[in-house]
């Protein structure tokens, strides 16, 4: 049966290390994932790069899901250290990125600067239609989760420990069920090992 707009729903999905950091220190522009986070994306690498889907059938599905989002939603800072998605997230879908100040400069391609949450969501619900909002960054995510508008977690859990960097919870409390786990074939390359771990909140 085909969803109705009101039960599309905003899915946050993040790569995260075991000690909860989803960019190691001093990311910025110039190093998007800080020092050692890139790891935490090589269960999407594959020998072919970030942004190319995985060989990996579970690894692959968690990609595809992704790509069939209708909308992104994400914070300023994980717009300009991604160098605005180039306008483009995937397949043309709206960009809203959150931000306390709208810059005189419009955003570029499909995106554009909302500095008011629950007028994001509206939006990107809006502009997804039947399809799931997918939802970036660590700000962002903590902006939602106060705001009661996260429905949905898909956290990637690289097993690794990064020391530091920039943590994706911070000070929100919620309470959330498990409702799926993935994890790739057991002999895959223990660099590209992920735990894919999908939570509703309740």
């Amino acid at each position: 049966m085909e969803r109705t707009l009101s039960e599309s729903n905003v899915r946050l999905y993040m790569s995260m290390s075991l000690d909860g950091f989803i960019a190691g220190p001093d990311d910025g522009p110039k190093s998007p994932m800080g020092t050692g986070g890139e790891r935490l994306h090589s269960w999407l690498e594959e020998e072919r790069g970030v942004g190319t889907r995985p060989t990996d059938p579970v690894n692959a599905q968690v990609f595809d899901e992704m790509m069939s989002t209708g909308a992104v939603i994400c914070g300023r800072h994980t717009f300009e250290n991604a160098g605005g998605f180039d306008g483009d997230h995937h397949d043309g879908v709206p960009i809203f990125v959150l931000t306390r100040s709208v810059p005189d400069e419009p955003a570029p391609g499909h995106a554009r600067y909302v500095s008011d949450v629950a007028a994001a969501v509206r939006d990107a619900k809006a502009a997804a239609g039947d399809r799931d909002v997918m939802l970036h960054g660590a700000s962002a995510t903590q902006a939602l989760l106060k705001a009661g508008l996260l429905d949905q977690m898909e956290l990637h859990l690289v097993p690794v420990l990064l020391g530091g960097g920039r943590r994706l919870f911070d000070g929100v409390p919620a309470e959330f069920e498990l409702v799926r786990a993935l994890r790739p074939a057991a002999d895959e390359d223990p660099d590209h090992q992920v735990l894919h771990l999908t939570y509703r909140r309740r």
